[in-house]
């Protein structure tokens, strides 16, 4: 699909980017199994078939992760339940860390392999956001200033300033839209 972008910065910002059009109602890239599957293989998730149940997981995630960044970026708490959806997605189907003692005394850790790859993809994803929020101090995640994006990014410039989720796309675009008022004097 060549709608994807990937200029968010982070793993969670590509996700919530998966939502355009927020300026006005929303353009939802996610709607069936397979693009899901295809957004997974593209940041390097590759797995298994995901099934409606995870396309409405990623899409629920996405949008509590938008919540929490904005929150965050505001110096406003961020809401229980989209803490409690962050965390449980995170926790996903990976199966915490084991201690194993065989018969003859040795000790190992183990980790069991996940029941459920795509629930293992998207709690990667989730503990993404759970750094990118609590990083100390929190970065600036910026909104597109392209009138017609929305798109999130994490700012890295050195003076926090950047304007447009991609200076070859919507960076552009700005300046050709003001070069040609300028021009044509409107």
């Amino acid at each position: 699909m060549s709608d994807w972008i990937w200029d968010g910065g982070r793993l969670c910002l590509d996700l919530v980017n998966t939502l355009r059009d927020r300026y006005r109602e929303g353009r939802e890239l996610l709607v069936a199994p397979d693009l899901l599957a295809e957004w997974l293989r593209e940041v390097g998730l590759g797995t298994s078939a995901p099934t409606d149940e995870h396309v409405s997981t990623a899409r629920e995630l996405r949008e509590a992760i938008d919540r929490a960044v904005h929150a965050r970026a505001q110096g406003s708490p961020i809401a229980a339940p989209d803490v409690e959806l962050i965390n449980e997605v995170a926790r996903g189907e990976n199966p915490a860390i084991q201690l194993r003692v065989s018969s003859d005394g040795s000790v190992a850790a183990f980790r069991p392999a996940p029941q459920d790859p795509v629930s293992a993809a998207l709690a990667a994803v989730a503990v993404d956001a759970i750094e990118l929020l609590a990083a100390e101090p929190f970065p600036r995640v910026a909104v597109c200033a392209y009138h017609r994006c929305g798109l999130r990014f994490l700012d890295t410039s050195p003076a926090r300033n950047r304007q447009w989720c991609s200076m070859a796309r919507c960076g552009n675009r700005a300046k050709a839209r003001q070069h040609y008022a300028r021009r044509t004097g409107s």
